[in-house]
């Protein structure tokens, strides 16, 4: 019994950390924190990514993601990114905006 409880309460847990995307796709429960209106992941203009010989360049604006207050440049690992559900740039960025923990890319040729 104390297992089937345990089970149920780590299933629920890790369904209340994780959010989904706008279209609909769950971001991975270590990427986001929050919800869907306060959590940091989320979509990115597809006109802050470049893809580089390093990897991606991400340029956020204020506006561009609800954490950013300032301009960031990150350089991302191509090895590094994720699958978008949805054929969109999202990321997410935790424990604050100048941390990118996870990011999400559409597949290349999308």
């Amino acid at each position: 019994m104390r297992s089937i409880l345990a089970g149920v309460m780590i299933a629920f847990a890790s369904s209340v950390s994780a959010h989904d995307a706008p279209a609909g796709w769950s971001y991975e429960p270590f990427c986001c924190n929050g919800d869907n209106h306060t959590g940091d992941c989320q979509m990115i203009p597809s006109k802050s990514v470049k893809v580089t010989p390093r990897g991606y360049r991400v340029t956020l604006l204020p506006g561009d993601h609800r954490l950013v207050t300032r301009a960031h440049v990150f350089m991302l690992p191509m090895t590094k990114a994720m699958q978008s559900g949805d054929g969109e740039y999202h990321l997410c960025l935790f424990p604050n905006e100048d941390t990118p923990r996870c990011f999400y890319a559409p597949e290349m040729g999308y």
